[in-house]
């Protein structure tokens, strides 16, 4: 199978992930949501295991694409107000396009609950997360700490099945309603006006 093939499947799945569930990731799901004949998944992942493996692997590989685009990109903080403006457009991506992924990506979370090497697979990301929002932090001239930095990424992390799942009167409880006071309301309770 090409590379394509394989990516193409491994989308079909995050799509499938998003909209139905863990229960709802079969094989044929994945065929139909990759337009591509019946058995089609079957032959690339042979057991739903081998399907969450694939998923996996696909949702890690687009995490660290994103991520080297945000560095390339020149993505890096300056100032408190730079990271604010970062982070706030993450939480705008995770609400809006990134919705799938990232619905995957907790379906996927909830799975390596009773699955530990589907575990494995995913501790990059999160691992990445704790470091890389470590460096945007200090990149921004912020007093960091192992443990402030730590607790602006679990605050991060915290608001995202919120901002996925929550309803709108949820959403306003929790402060995501407005993401630039709720970054702001963050960074200030962590570092101080």
């Amino acid at each position: 199978m090409s590379g394509s093939r394989r990516e193409v499947l491994g989308d079909a799945a995050i799509r499938v992930l998003a909209e139905a569930g863990g229960r709802g990731l079969t094989h044929r799901a994945v065929d139909a949501a990759a337009g591509l004949p019946l058995g089609t998944a079957k032959n690339y992942h042979p057991s739903r295991d081998a399907l969450l493996r694939a998923v996996a692997e696909r949702i890690v590989e687009q995490y660290e694409r994103t991520t080297a685009e945000l560095m390339v990109s020149g993505a890096r903080p300056v100032d408190r107000a730079s990271l604010a403006a970062l982070l706030t457009g993450l939480l705008r991506n995770v609400a809006g396009p990134g919705a799938p992924r990232m619905l995957a990506y907790l379906e996927l979370q909830a799975e390596a609950a009773r699955r530990p090497w589907l575990a494995d697979i995913l501790a990059p990301v999160v691992a990445a997360d704790f470091t890389g929002f470590e460096h945007a932090q200090r990149a921004a001239g912020l007093p960091v700490t192992p443990r402030r930095a730590a607790t602006v990424t679990l605050a991060l992390h915290a608001a995202i099945p919120q901002l996925l799942g929550g309803s709108p009167s949820a959403v306003r409880s929790a402060g995501l309603d407005d993401l630039d006071a709720f970054v702001h309301g963050l960074l200030e309770s962590v570092y101080g006006p």
